[in-house]
């Protein structure tokens, strides 16, 4: 089971976010478990990021992916 911290990491890669140079060594074993993937400068997720992420949306209700995918206009 990911930890909130992890999960914050994988929500930053998923939404193209950069992050602190900290934060880096914990990504290494999100790589490792296969979570992530690196790619060139750039970090990805893998299919079971996506699925973990999108896991702990939907425990959390959606709505936070919910807004943070809404765009501007559809704030309307």
């Amino acid at each position: 089971m990911l930890r909130d911290e992890q999960l914050s990491i994988l929500r930053d890669i998923s939404q193209s976010v950069a992050f602190a140079d900290d934060r880096q060594g914990k990504v290494g074993q999100l790589i490792a478990d296969g979570y992530v993937m690196k790619d060139g400068d750039l970090f990805e997720l893998t299919a079971k990021g996506v699925t973990a992420v999108e896991e702990h949306a939907a425990s959390l209700g959606g709505s936070d992916v919910e807004q943070a995918s809404a765009s501007p206009d559809r704030l309307m």
